[in-house]
């Protein structure tokens, strides 16, 4: 290499530290295309670098999601296997995380046997630590099992979601914090279950509650319809849009008060101004594709933006391919033909909670009966706009 190539590379790498040193608008367009984890690390570098940095995270708290569907090739779930690659990809720090997989790959047992303890568990209590370090420090994580579920497969809002009520399947949808948008996770059982308790959890007397996700386990253990009554009850008289299952258990919050068997609920309460949802109930005389289109099609009544926001479905285990006589994937595919560019989300739980709901800015509810939220053989198709 001769002396004038050697100068000129020199300057050239000289020319390169000083903007990336110094020049403030360079470096956050690079950090843009950088993965969250990774874009934590970088702060370090140097003062700059760090306040680049933290304007990068403030412009990209957009929703993010990992599902997985297949037997897994580890000892773990497959969505526990996915997850630790795919955190370090997205481009969120997540303040509120919201797991989904099915009971029986991830308890080890099957659905309709209780007794069934022949097949090793792959639940246990390590679970919930090992996600808790997939995430930052103070993240809230609900992890739920449920017979079945639906995801849209990680990646593209306008992917086709599926249904899964067979088989290894999961989804992670994680949520940053959002101007506007407050996420408050709750977890209840019989002996914590009281109206202080669901005023802390935002649930009674706040004016700006809009979206309540509710999912009651145990619920048939004696004393569940109680149980489940006390919960439904001062929801159904709020002005917020209720939507929800009865699924098999929670592995995360790991139980602290009621004995390992007794009934509970988790869910999410979302409070702000700029939390909006809709929501219509697909009743037990839905049962052709026709009529399952034609009802999800009334959610476009609700004008809900599509930007930031989520669909939710949350169906009877009684209901999917068997239902639609032998028709795969009919209401998921009939909520992707309305909403191509929102991804959905949900379960195939032992009952559903919801019903025709509209939530916005200028809205009125009247209907405040308990039994209106809770039903069997239905499907609960949802909108949840995050600002």
């Amino acid at each position: 290499m001769s002396e004038n190539q050697e100068l000129s590379e020199t300057l050239q790498d000289s020319k390169a530290s000083y903007v990336l040193s110094n020049v403030a608008e360079v470096v956050e367009r690079i950090l843009t295309f950088i993965p969250t984890k990774s874009l934590l690390r970088i702060a370090s570098v140097c003062r700059l670098w760090r306040n680049s940095a933290r304007r990068v995270l403030r412009t990209q708290q957009q929703l993010a999601w990992v599902s997985a569907c297949g037997p897994s090739t580890t000892e773990l779930h497959s969505l526990c296997s996915i997850l630790v690659e795919e955190v370090e990809k997205v481009f969120l720090l997540p303040k509120t995380v919201l797991a989904m997989v099915d009971c029986e790959a991830f308890n080890g047992q099957a659905y309709c046997d209780r007794q069934n303890k022949a097949k090793r568990s792959r639940h246990s209590p390590d679970t919930a630590e090992d996600l808790k370090l997939l995430f930052p420090k103070g993240c809230d994580i609900m992890g739920i099992t449920t017979p079945g579920i639906v995801l849209t497969p990680t990646g593209s809002c306008s992917s086709p979601p599926r249904e899964y009520q067979e088989g290894e399947a999961g989804f992670a949808l994680m949520f940053p914090s959002t101007e506007g948008v407050h996420i408050k996770p709750f977890h209840f059982c019989k002996k914590t279950i009281s109206q202080a308790a669901l005023k802390e959890a935002g649930l009674v007397d706040n004016p700006e509650l809009r979206v309540v996700l509710v999912f009651v386990y145990e619920a048939y253990r004696p004393g569940g319809a109680r149980f489940l009554n006390q919960i439904l009850e001062p929801l159904a008289k709020s002005k917020a849009l209720i939507a929800g299952g009865l699924v098999e258990s929670v592995f995360s919050p790991p139980r602290h008060c009621c004995s390992q068997g007794a009934c509970g609920v988790v869910g999410l309460a979302l409070s702000g101004p700029k939390v909006q949802g809709a929501s219509v109930l697909l009743d037990q005389d839905v049962e052709t594709v026709k009529a399952a289109e034609a009802t999800v099609q009334r959610l476009k009544a609700a004008k809900i933006p599509e930007k930031n926001t989520l669909g939710f479905m949350f169906a009877c285990v009684g209901r999917g391919q068997n239902y639609y006589y032998n028709q795969a994937n009919v209401e998921a595919d009939a909520f992707h033909k309305a909403f191509p560019n929102i991804p959905l989300f949900g379960l195939f739980g032992n009952g559903e909670i919801g019903c025709d709901r509209i939530v916005k800015d200028d809205y009125t509810l009247c209907d405040t009966d308990t039994d209106i939220l809770q039903h069997e053989y239905t499907t609960v198709m949802t909108l949840v706009h995050l600002g």
